[in-house]
């Protein structure tokens, strides 16, 4: 591998004032719309090639602040191939960096950093963008008056190495319109074709006779090709000569007319799926060849690929071997990405989440050597290969069963008067109160935002706050107990809604009922079942008696249960901070 970009910092960039990120080799960008994923990967271009174009919407700004300079600042280390970091740059590298830009860290080892600014030329109304070498990696402050940013180089430099090209393939990639491109990554595909001149004239020769064959074998080729040599008559010039040419004549107009077929139909008639698919495959054909070329010349290569969004127009299935494909192109990936099948196939070490809030943007990751193998294990069995789109929550509640996971979704509406899927809330059922930890820790690691719904028997209380006392935040008010000694069917018996839960269980077992007939005789069955057996009755049919209750609730005339209350307050104070401040 040799080198890896392994941080930026970005200041007064569109919505991004003072945040820095590190990345792997791979690195998955992960959060809601809006949260900065995009800025981020432009942040990445606009330090790293020309091609951005600044405008004064591209310095941030919000009711307290004003921006009127950009700070981009990234920092290159040297790696092995397991991507550990090395003392020194291999020679080919310290060979491309020179000395002279080469510092330290504060360990001792080799780094190259630099600094991209962007300010407005107030004289000519344009903007000036310089770089300077960094010469001392200074410590990421958040919360203090000497931030990273205010710190100044003056040992300038221009960072366009043609060893680390920039490639960024936006969310709108098509394979047409790098078919019509000579600057697209196909585009200079085709035009680096060449052939040795032996080749070139026996290709040119067998294209002259399928051209001539072509035409003798059509009357209406032969007719016209006879017609326009009446051409050189009304010309009055007898030297030229009219060809028809069904195929390119000279072989350096081959890929002028190039079409790519996929299964036996031309991309034309292809969706966007397909299209963008392949537009991305033709990146990685691109560097493949760009990397001989470099391993022939024996220079260093290590291309650095920003992907915006590269399950568009993808059906999931489609999404779910992306990962693997992009993983495997060469160089550094750093992909922003909606997608839970993508955020599920990589490593959680190479996700990072960008969550916004009122006053800043934070970055969550997830640290191995905080976790066991076991607790690990935990994550992905119960966390990540189920529920992928928890990388997207703008609040999760678990709970210990199934009862409170398929109720909790129908009753928030009525509180609320959205769905959880308008609010951005996720509900989870963890199977115990004892297998709580695992998504809390993964939840804290990605600053995910979460609360606890907990039945509130002595065991399961005892069980949920040790698993709380665990916790980073260790935060015993993220956690709603249920009063004292009950769950969630017998809160609801003991406390006042028995007509509802009466209701759901009647509505559960009359639906089992093939006509009315058989309707009745079950209702008088029902009735004289005595009030103190409905607890029993329900829990021994949680799973099919969940939806029933959760309706029951929505249209009671009654007010929500006070504890169900008491999590939609807290539900409240997380979704909506602007109402609470």
């Amino acid at each position: 591998m040799g080198i890896l970009l392994k941080q930026i910092r970005v200041h007064g960039f569109r919505g991004l004032d003072n945040i820095e990120i590190d990345f792997e080799p791979t690195t998955v960008l992960v959060g809601t719309n809006n949260a900065g994923k995009t800025t981020l990967l432009k942040a990445l271009q606009l330090a790293l090639s020309n091609s951005v174009q600044i405008t004064d919407d591209d310095f941030f700004f919000s009711d307290a602040i004003n921006r009127n300079k950009i700070i981009v600042d990234l920092l290159f280390i040297s790696v092995d191939e397991e991507g550990i970091q090395l003392p020194e740059f291999e020679d080919n590298w310290a060979t491309v960096f020179t000395e002279s830009r080469i510092s330290f860290d504060s360990n001792g080892n080799q780094m190259l950093a630099f600094r991209t600014v962007v300010e407005e030329n107030l004289i000519r109304k344009t903007f000036t963008k310089k770089q300077f070498v960094i010469d001392e990696w200074v410590e990421f402050k958040n919360d203090d008056e000497e931030y990273w940013y205010q710190k100044e180089y003056q040992n300038s430099l221009s960072f366009y190495f043609d060893e680390i090209p920039f490639f960024y393939l936006d969310a709108n990639r098509d394979i047409l319109e790098d078919l019509k491109s000579k600057t697209s990554f196909l585009g200079k595909i085709l035009s680096s074709i060449n052939y040795n001149e032996g080749d070139k004239k026996v290709i040119e020769e067998l294209i002259k006779e399928l051209n001539k064959e072509t035409i003798d074998k059509s009357d209406v080729l032969t007719n016209l090709h006879k017609t326009l040599e009446e051409l050189d008559t009304a010309m009055d010039n007898p030297n030229n000569t009219v060809d028809i040419t069904p195929f390119t004549k000279k072989l350096r107009d081959l890929n002028k007319g190039i079409k790519i077929n996929y299964s036996q139909f031309s991309m034309e008639y292809h969706g966007m799926g397909t299209r963008s698919w392949s537009s991305l495959l033709i990146l990685k054909a691109f560097i493949l060849q760009n990397m001989k070329l470099a391993h022939d010349i024996q220079v260093a290569y290590y291309p650095i690929i920003a992907i915006e969004e590269p399950e568009s127009h993808l059906h999931p299935n489609a999404q779910k071997k992306l990962y693997s494909q992009i993983n495997n192109i060469i160089g550094q990936k750093i992909v922003a990405t909606h997608s839970s099948y993508i955020a599920g196939s990589a490593k959680l070490k190479e996700i990072r989440s960008i969550c916004k809030t009122l006053v800043n943007i934070s970055i969550g990751k997830f640290i191995e050597v905080d976790f066991t193998p076991e607790e690990i294990r935990k994550i992905h069995r119960q966390v990540i290969n189920t529920r992928g789109e928890l990388f997207f929550s703008k609040l999760v509640i678990l709970s210990e069963g199934e009862t409170e996971e398929q109720a909790l979704p129908i009753i928030i509406k009525r509180h609320f008067d959205k769905g959880p899927i308008e609010l951005g809330v996720d509900f989870i059922g963890v199977g115990g109160s004892g297998n709580y930890l695992p998504f809390i820790r993964f939840f804290e690691a990605f600053n995910i935002p979460y609360l606890i719904f907990s039945d509130n028997e002595a065991e399961a209380n005892e069980t949920v706050i040790n698993q709380i006392s665990k916790s980073k935040a260790n935060d015993i008010n993220k956690v709603v107990f249920l009063n004292v000694g009950n769950d969630f069917e017998k809160e609801l018996c003991n406390h006042g809604y028995l007509d509802e839960v009466k209701n759901a269980y009647y509505a559960l077992i009359l639906s089992e009922c093939h006509n009315d007939k058989h309707r009745a005789a079950k209702k008088k069955e029902l009735d004289k079942i005595p009030d103190e057996t409905y607890y029993g009755l329900v829990t021994s049919l949680k799973t099919q008696f969940a939806p029933y209750i959760g309706y029951e609730l929505y249209k009671s005339e009654k007010v929500l249960p006070a504890k169900i209350n008491e999590l939609f307050e807290k539900v409240n104070l997380i979704i909506n901070p602007t109402i609470n401040v």
